[in-house]
C-alpha cells in the first residue's frame, strides 16, 4: 500500500507545474519556417486574361528532386552585350500621340519611357530620316521643285518633322536622357535618285557624296536640337522598292556608298554614329555578307540589321559567325490589325525577342509605337494593316495592344548594358537568359506547345519550381 501511495502522489506531480496548475502533456509545437520568395515572376497569357502583372505566387530555390524538365542557367558563359528593346516612333506615331490631352500624353510617355515600377523602360528607338509609310505622306528634308538639284544642300531643313516628332524626342530624352536612337531614310530627295519618284528607283551615282553630306547634315542638326543618333542604316528595306517610299540600293551599290563615300564623310566630321549595313529581311544573308567582304568598305561598318518578314532568325548567326568582330542588330517586325493577341505574342516573342538574342541581336524592335484606330497615318500606298503597340482612341484614350506586351516582357526587365547569358532549350519552352548591370538574373520563357508545362528554372545547383500555360510569356528575374 504504501508503494502504490507513493507512486500515485508521483504521477500527480508529474502533471503539475511547481505553482501546482497542471501542466500540458504534449511539447509545444515549433513555428513553421517563413519561406523568403526568391524569384519575381511576371505573366501575360495569351488570352489575355493576365497581362505583364506581377504573380504573388512564392518562388524560392531548393534541391529537392522532381523528374521535371530543366532550364538551367549558366551565368558565367556570356554573350554580346544589350543595347535595348523598343519600337519605331515614325511620324504617325508621334502625330497621334499628340493628339492625346496633355496630361494622357506625359502620363503615357513617362510610362513607355521612364524607369519606375510603372514603367516600361524602352531603352532603343528607331526613327526615319525624313518619311517613312507610316506618315501621312512622303517627304525628306531636301524637296525642290521638278527639275531643280540642291548639291550644296541649301535648302537642308528638319521643318516637317517639327511640329511632331522632334518635339517629341526632346521628352523622351528628358525622361531617359540614355535612350539610343537609330535612324533609316525610306528615300533620299528625289530629285538624287533615277526615276525622280519617292517609289522605288536608285541613287544616281553623282549624287552619291551629295547623299553622304545629308546624313552628315542630318545628324549634326538633330545634334544641334539635342538629339543624338546613335546608329544609321543607309537604306530600309534596299530589297523593297514597291513601298512609298523606298529606294533599290542593291549590296555592290551600298558597298560602294559606304567605302568611298558615306564612312570617309562621317569621318571627316568626327561623327562617332554607327554605320549599320543592310536593315532587311532574313532570308538574304548573302547581302550583308557582300558589303562586309569589301574590304574598303568594312572598316567603317559597324555591323548588320534585320528583319523577318521572310527568312529564319538564324540568318543573324550565320552573318555573325561569318564577322564575329560585327554587332548585329533586330529592327523591324510588325503586328497586323488582322492577327490574334495569342498567336501574335506567341510567335514574336518567340522569334523576335529569343530569337534574336540567341543569334546574337543587341536590340530586339518591334514596328511602329502608334496608330489611330484606322491603323493610320500611313502614306498612299503604304503600310495599311501595321497594328501600332498602342492605339490611339481619342484625346483621353489609348489601347495597349499586344506589340506593347511584347517588347515590355524584355524592356522592363533587361536594361541596355545587360549581357546575354547561357541558358538551355526544353522542348516547348523557348527562352533567353540575361545578367543585368546591377547583377540580377533574367529569364524570359515562352511556351510555345498546346498544354501547361511544369519545369524547373536552375541556377548554381538549385532550383525554383513553376509552371507555365500554353501560348504564355513570363518574365522571371532574380
Amino acid at each position: 500500500m504504501k508503494f502504490l501511495a507513493v507512486l500515485t502522489l508521483t504521477l500527480l506531480m508529474s502533471k503539475c507545474s511547481p505553482s501546482g496548475e497542471p501542466v500540458d502533456p504534449q511539447p509545444t509545437p515549433t513555428p513553421p519556417v517563413a519561406v523568403t520568395n526568391q524569384m519575381d515572376f511576371w505573366l501575360t497569357r495569351g488570352n489575355q486574361s493576365v497581362a505583364l502583372q506581377k504573380q504573388t505566387s512564392i518562388l524560392a530555390f531548393g534541391t529537392a528532386y522532381n523528374n521535371y524538365a530543366n532550364i538551367e542557367v549558366d551565368d558565367t558563359k556570356t554573350f554580346q552585350t544589350i543595347d535595348g528593346f523598343g519600337y519605331t516612333l515614325t511620324g504617325g506615331s508621334a502625330q497621334v500621340i499628340n493628339q492625346l490631352n496633355a496630361q494622357k500624353r506625359q502620363e503615357l510617355l513617362k510610362e513607355l519611357f521612364g524607369n519606375n515600377d510603372n514603367s516600361i523602360a524602352i531603352s532603343y528607338l528607331r526613327v526615319s530620316i525624313g518619311a517613312s509609310d507610316l506618315n501621312a505622306a512622303p517627304f525628306t528634308y531636301d524637296d525642290l521643285p521638278s527639275g531643280q538639284t540642291d548639291v550644296n544642300l541649301d535648302n537642308f531643313s528638319l521643318a516637317p518633322d517639327k511640329t511632331d516628332l522632334i518635339p517629341m524626342l526632346k521628352e523622351i530624352v528628358a525622361i531617359n536622357p540614355n535612350i539610343k536612337i537609330m535612324a533609316a531614310p525610306w528615300s533620299p530627295p528625289v530629285w538624287m535618285k533615277d526615276n525622280n519618284g519617292f517609289v522605288g528607283g536608285s541613287l544616281k551615282p553623282e549624287f552619291y557624296a551629295v547623299y553622304a553630306k545629308y546624313f552628315v547634315k542630318y545628324i549634326q542638326t538633330m545634334k544641334a536640337e539635342g538629339i543624338t543618333i546613335d546608329a544609321i542604316t543607309p537604306q530600309n528595306e534596299p530589297l523593297h522598292p514597291g513601298n512609298n517610299p523606298s529606294m533599290l540600293m542593291i549590296a555592290l551599290h551600298q558597298a560602294d556608298f559606304i567605302k568611298n563615300h558615306l564612312g570617309p564623310a562621317f569621318k571627316a566630321a568626327n561623327l562617332s554614329t554607327k554605320i549599320v549595313a543592310y536593315d532587311h529581311n532574313c532570308n538574304k544573308p548573302e547581302y550583308p555578307i557582300a558589303v562586309l567582304n569589301d574590304p574598303g568598305a568594312n572598316p567603317y561598318i559597324d555591323g548588320s540589321a534585320f528583319h523577318l518578314y521572310e527568312g529564319d532568325i538564324s540568318a543573324l548567326s550565320a552573318v555573325h559567325n561569318a564577322f564575329p568582330n560585327k554587332n548585329i542588330y533586330f529592327t523591324e517586325q510588325y503586328t497586323s490589325s488582322t492577327g490574334s493577341f495569342e498567336g501574335d505574342l506567341k510567335w514574336h516573342v518567340k522569334n523576335v525577342i529569343i530569337g534574336s538574342m540567341r543569334n546574337w541581336s543587341k536590340t530586339a524592335l518591334e514596328w511602329n509605337l502608334a496608330n489611330n484606330a484606322s491603323f493610320g497615318p500611313n502614306t498612299p500606298g503604304g503600310c495599311t494593316t501595321c497594328k501600332g503597340a498602342l492605339t490611339i482612341n481619342s484625346s483621353d484614350s489609348f489601347t495597349r495592344n499586344v506589340a506593347y506586351y511584347i517588347i515590355a516582357h524584355a524592356s522592363k526587365f533587361v536594361p541596355a548594358g545587360s549581357v546575354r547569358i547561357l541558358s538551355n532549350f526544353s522542348g516547348n519552352l523557348n527562352n533567353v537568359a540575361f545578367k543585368t548591370p546591377d547583377g540580377k538574373k533574367v529569364l524570359i520563357v515562352e511556351n510555345d506547345g498546346s498544354t501547361s508545362e511544369i519545369f524547373n528554372v536552375k541556377y548554381n545547383g538549385n532550383w525554383i519550381t513553376t509552371s507555365l500555360e500554353a501560348g504564355s510569356v513570363a518574365t522571371y528575374i532574380w
